[in-house]
């Protein structure tokens, strides 16, 4: 049940802490006629309160969409960004109410895929393994971790809503690994102080890229910002600059192929009968302590090692011996995802490879497009679009970017996981969840073990660091099963990560 209040463009500043009742009502947001096209205010909101039951709790809550300035260092606003804020009303106190800021990523992609994928408090319709169903739209999210934590979606320039607003303004202030984590962390910054969260605990989420962004993020805020994290939350984690160049990155990947070749019944029987959580271990042991050594000789591999190997390999990926050695000994990620069902006549998909398409020509090295992309777009787009015009109010002309212009990205310098290091030697109270789906083959989940490891390189942080690993793709959360583990190994992460009070943070 929604009951709406709009309210007229303001800055936010004289909004908070005002009755809402007191506002005069608005049809739509103002919009701004630019030359290089149509701009929202760069400092606007509207609010709206709804009620939900979460976890077995109904409560109310207040929805705030808007938008809060980007500054240059003279204090000129030069872009906007656009926001959604979710806060439970019952609370008296927002000093114990966790804060979690969330981000998705691409680079290049607003906060939607988690808004009503995973953790907010309306989730778009999609059937119980995550694909599209009509009538398109959102219905209440039960597994939302709003009763645990308020919550605020953040848009990065040219994603969603948020826009340049100077056209001066060099796009390189925005578009790179480092500048992006610049003027995000100052940008938090002003939000936690306007809304008056600074003593609360608080929590950073990113998805896909936008792990790379809260990593480099969760050091920044501390340097830069002076604000200390008690959580930082990567689901499917990129590589964090982590370099493994050579042998390790080629193959880092096998188990991935294991786990999509047995969800496609493609292992030998031997295999195929057992378990998947019985499966994947051997097969990360074998990379670790056969294949990577295997590979890291080269050319000098005997003829008969090198025999052994590609059986080795092949029964594992489901991937033929005789291509297994075309491709000497490392299969790349396209021709997999080509090749392991050719034979029927589909192709897998990318980011989630439960997902099947069909070629023109079953030939070829590449599939022709991502599957699980355009089925996933067919069902985010309309109900992101219905969702914050209609249950929102955020009524607006302007285009909402799925995927908008942000290219060239300077990837350049990327350290961010050192920088998720550093944040977690030097703050004790920090803590790590990783989320992985076993199917995802853009950021494969033992990749996002291994970088686990080389963040922990001295052994230390075991205590403050967990990975969960899910039985679907890239957004694990769109498969039922998986949304209901993943949002209680959330909101168990939150809870356990908040120190006592009292508690002093120390070593």
């Amino acid at each position: 049940m929604r009951k709406s209040i709009m309210l007229s463009p303001l800055i936010i500043l004289l909004f908070i802490g005002a009755a809402t009742a007191q506002q005069k009502p608005a049809e739509k947001v103002h919009d701004q006629p630019h030359p290089s096209g149509l701009r929202l205010p760069p400092d606007t909101a509207i609010v709206t309160q709804h009620d939900a039951t979460i976890n077995g709790q109904h409560f109310t809550y207040t929805a705030t969409a808007g938008t809060q300035p980007v500054w240059d260092q003279d204090g000129k606003v030069i872009a906007s960004l656009f926001y959604v804020y979710y806060e439970r009303n019952d609370v008296k106190d927002r000093v114990d109410r966790p804060l979690l800021i969330s981000f998705n990523g691409g680079p290049g992609t607003g906060s939607v895929w988690q808004h009503i994928g995973f953790t907010g408090p309306q989730r778009l319709k999609v059937s119980d393994e995550g694909y599209p169903v009509q009538p398109y739209g959102v219905e209440a999210n039960p597994y939302s971790v709003l009763d645990e934590a308020d919550i605020v979606y953040v848009c990065p320039v040219n994603t969603g809503f948020s826009r340049i607003l100077d056209d001066k303004t060099d796009k390189s202030t925005f578009f790179g690994v480092n500048e992006d984590i610049k003027y995000l962390s100052d940008w938090i910054s002003t939000f936690v102080s306007r809304h008056d969260r600074w003593r609360s605990p608080k929590f950073l989420l990113g998805e896909s890229y936008g792990t790379t962004r809260v990593s480099g993020m969760a050091d920044a805020l501390a340097n830069s910002e002076w604000m200390y994290l008690d959580g930082v939350i990567l689901v499917s984690p990129t590589d964090l600059g982590i370099k493994r160049d050579g042998p390790v990155g080629e193959a880092l990947n096998l188990p991935y192929y294991a786990a999509t070749a047995w969800y496609h019944k493609a292992l030998g029987p031997d295999l195929q009968q057992k378990d998947l959580s019985d499966i994947l271990p051997e097969v990360e042991k074998y990379t670790i302590d056969n294949y990577i050594p295997m590979l890291a000789k080269g050319g000098s591999l005997s003829e008969q090692d090198r025999q052994q190997a590609a059986q080795m390999i092949s029964k594992y990926s489901g991937i033929s011996v005789k291509h297994v050695l075309q491709h000497n000994l490392i299969i790349p990620t396209g021709y997999f995802w080509k090749d392991l069902l050719r034979d029927s006549g589909y192709t897998i998909g990318r980011l989630d490879s439960r997902y099947m398409g069909i070629d023109e020509e079953n030939a070829g090295t590449n599939p022709n497009y991502n599957a699980e992309l355009t089925a996933w777009l067919d069902a985010f787009t309309p109900a992101i679009n219905y969702y914050l015009r209609n249950e929102l109010n955020f009524k607006t002309d302007l285009k909402y970017w799925m995927f908008g212009p942000v290219f060239p990205w300077d990837n350049k310098n990327d350290q961010t996981g050192d920088q998720l290091r550093s944040a977690m030697l030097s703050n004790p109270a920090l803590h790590l969840l990783v989320m992985s789906g076993y199917y995802d083959g853009a950021c494969e989940y033992f990749n996002a073990k291994y970088s686990m490891w080389q963040i922990d390189i001295n052994g230390r942080l075991k205590d403050r660091m967990e990975w969960k690993g899910f039985r679907s793709g890239h957004m694990m959360y769109l498969r039922k099963d998986d949304l209901k583990k993943a949002s209680e190994d959330l909101r168990n992460f939150i809870i356990n990560s908040i120190p006592k009070q009292g508690e002093a943070i120390k070593y």
